[in-house]
């Protein structure tokens, strides 16, 4: 391992399907559909972890936690995430800081961002104003736009411990 910093990016999608909990950063966001995946689908903490590991270049999400191992069906993705800061941990890494973006046309999401950086701050062990979240729109274009589902991205940095 080589000292000093490190940066990641994560990008992350998942369809909207009927009958589930939209969950984002950790947080239930009241809207009437939900995203479909394996575990939880929350799609902004997935790419959050994607971008840890691609940091600590130890692969992404789907390595670690595959959709195909019933221990992770269902799970909260903050396990997940929590699971990945062990990961680099043992490598000697921490989380810094991240920067996130998620793109979908609806539901609002702003007015739940500290409650999602509270949650992610707390399972990344770092200050709640090292983790930034942004949302926007596509503007009708794509799939997003179409209201199909949604897209995270996530920068990250990472520090030898």
């Amino acid at each position: 391992m080589r000292d000093g910093t490190r940066a990641g990016l994560g990008i992350d999608a998942h369809r909207f399907i009927a009958g589930r909990p939209l969950v984002l950063g950790g947080v239930e966001v009241p809207y009437e559909r939900g995203l479909d995946g394996h575990s939880d689908a929350d799609v902004l903490t997935h790419a959050i972890c994607d971008a840890l590991l691609g940091a600590a270049c130890l692969g992404d999400i789907g390595v670690h936690f595959p959709d195909s191992d019933p221990a992770y069906e269902g799970i909260s993705s903050l396990r997940l995430l929590e699971a990945v800061v062990r990961l680099l941990g043992e490598r000697g890494f921490r989380p810094v800081n991240i920067d996130a973006t998620v793109l979908a046309e609806q539901p609002r999401l702003v007015p739940h961002f500290p409650a999602m950086q509270k949650r992610l701050s707390a399972a990344l062990g770092v200050s709640i104003d090292c983790v930034s979240l942004k949302a926007t729109t596509t503007e009708k274009m794509g799939s997003v736009g179409r209201g199909e589902g949604i897209v995270a991205m996530a920068s990250c940095l990472i520090e030898t411990a």
